[in-house]
């Protein structure tokens, strides 16, 4: 046994039922080279307590299906999760997400294995993608034991990337929303988010294939390129 192994939160134990239902997860696909058209997307959002990647928690979770080239609305995902001796902090303004929704909310264990049974084998699509992806990521691994490996891109780089011409690289979802002039009739909460974010990405998928970025694989390698060069010095 490691020394350090008792630091290291013991993995949690499932009942068999979930635990045989996380066996017979799919394993996540790599970014291949299909088009963009044909391939299933899931558009995620998640409401947090807070912005503290390593303190704060999941309270909600939204996420839609692009797919053949349209948001398919038979297929959306939702859930509150339930949390116990919570303390709420100034977040609960944004997401309106109180003491009794919460209390209501689906058990953790079961809402995020309904959540990767939902995405599948998918592509993650999300703004701000690194914060979601982190957060995700640690509710997986203390509820599910779970390390999550599914491809996340951010369409907080992607609309940059692909519209230069908007010259509002730091912008925030709502700037995109209204510099295409989306009409959104709903914010600030997963569901509601993770659409706003499914309908940019339409448009974002329009303007990739305009400049010759036909396929999962080829965004994410053009995508990682235009970030090494927003890192690089300029002489």
């Amino acid at each position: 046994m490691s020394l350090f192994s008792w630091l290291r939160p013991a993995a949690p134990s499932l009942p068999v039922e979930l635990q045989q239902r996380l066996d017979r997860l799919p394993s996540p696909a790599a970014l291949g080279e299909c088009s963009l058209r044909e391939q299933r997307w899931v558009v995620l959002d998640l409401e947090t307590t807070g912005l503290n990647m390593n303190r704060d928690r999941v309270l909600s979770i939204g996420a839609v299906v692009i797919e053949d080239g349209a948001i398919d609305f038979s297929q959306q995902f939702e859930r509150t999760l339930q949390q116990t001796a919570l303390k709420l902090g100034p977040s609960v303004l944004i997401h309106g997400l109180g003491p009794s929704a919460i209390a209501a909310g689906s058990a953790p264990a079961e809402a995020l294995l309904d959540l990767l049974a939902f995405i599948g084998d998918s592509p993650v699509l999300a703004f701000h993608a690194p914060f979601d992806q982190h957060m995700l990521g640690r509710a997986l691994k203390e509820h599910l034991g779970y390390k999550l490996q599914h491809p996340f891109l951010d369409v907080a780089d992607i609309a940059p990337l692909l519209c230069p011409q908007a010259n509002i690289r730091e912008a925030g979802l709502d700037d995109w929303i209204n510099w295409f002039k989306l009409e959104v009739s709903e914010r600030h909460h997963a569901s509601a988010d993770a659409l706003a974010t499914a309908e940019l990405m339409l448009i974002l998928f329009s303007r990739a294939r305009q400049q010759q970025i036909h396929s999962p694989l080829n965004l994410q390698q053009r995508l990682s390129q235009w970030k090494r060069r927003q890192h690089s010095p300029s002489f």
